[in-house]
C-alpha cells in the first residue's frame, strides 16, 4: 500500500546542532584540524594590513576558509562560492558559520585578495619552499583530534568504547589523546613539512607519554628550536 506523510502542524522549535549533520569522514571534517592549526596566527600576520580605526572587517579566517572550500570542491567563481556556502551545511560548518549567519558578499574576496592577502603574501607563504609533510605524522595527529572530538561530542562515549570499536588497546588511545595538546606551532610545523628530520611517527608516539605540558619543553623534547 502506498504510504503518505501526514503533517498536521509544523514544530515551533527545533533542536539542531550543525556539527551532528556532518559525517565523521567528510573531507572538510578531516582537514579542519590542520586548517585550524595553520590559521592559528592568521590575525597576527594580517594585523599590520588593517586599520586600527573604523568599522570591523569581515573575519579574514572566514574568507580563507571559504576559499579553501572553493579549492577543495572546484568552485572557481566567488559568486558561486558564496551561494554554495549559503546552502551547504558542511561548508557552513567548516567556515564556522551558524545557520543564521550572513555570507560575505562576493566582492569582498576580490578586495582582500588583491589588497591585504596579496600584500601580506598570506596565500603563498606556506606553499613556497616547502617540503612535503610526513603522511604518517599527519595521520596520527588527525586521528588524535578526531577521537578527542568524538569524546567531547558524546559524553557517554568512553576511550574503552572507541578502543573496542577500532580494535586497539585503550592504552594506545590514551597516548594518542595527548597529541591534541601539542604546542600550536609544533602542529603547524608538522602540517607544513617543517619538522625536525629525526621526528617520525614512531618517534612521536614513543615520546608522547613523556610529553610535558609546557610548550617550550615540548619543543626541546621533540627537537624543535
Amino acid at each position: 500500500m502506498m504510504g503518505r506523510k501526514y503533517r498536521e502542524q509544523a514544530n515551533f522549535f527545533y533542536e539542531f546542532r550543525l556539527d551532528y549533520m556532518i559525517p565523521k569522514r567528510h573531507l572538510l571534517r578531516r582537514i579542519n584540524v590542520f586548517v585550524t592549526s595553520v590559521l592559528g596566527d592568521l590575525r597576527e600576520q594580517l594585523g599590520p594590513f588593517y586599520s586600527a580605526i573604523g568599522r570591523p572587517s569581515i573575519d579574514p579566517e572566514l574568507l580563507i576558509r571559504m576559499l579553501i572550500v572553493g579549492y577543495c570542491f572546484g568552485i572557481r567563481s566567488e559568486r558561486k562560492l558564496c551561494e554554495e556556502v549559503k546552502l551547504h551545511l558542511a561548508y557552513r560548518w567548516f567556515c564556522r558559520l551558524d545557520l543564521n549567519d550572513a555570507i560575505p558578499h562576493h566582492s569582498t574576496f576580490s578586495e582582500n585578495r588583491l589588497n591585504r592577502f596579496h600584500e601580506s603574501d598570506i596565500l603563498r607563504q606556506n606553499a613556497d619552499d616547502q617540503t612535503p609533510a610526513d603522511p604518517s605524522l599527519l595521520r596520527i595527529i588527525a586521528r588524535a583530534h578526531h577521537i578527542q572530538a568524538r569524546l567531547i561530542q558524546n559524553p557517554k562515549l568512553s576511550v574503552h568504547d572507541i578502543a573496542r570499536e577500532e580494535q586497539v588497546s585503550a592504552a594506545y588511545l590514551y597516548t594518542l589523546l595527548r597529541l591534541p595538546w601539542l604546542a600550536p606551532d609544533i602542529t603547524t610545523a608538522i602540517v607544513n613539512g617543517r619538522k625536525p628530520p629525526q621526528l617520525t611517527a614512531q618517534t612521536l608516539m614513543r615520546l608522547t607519554p613523556r610529553l610535558p605540558a609546557n610548550w617550550a619543553e615540548q619543543r626541546k623534547l621533540l627537537g624543535f628550536r
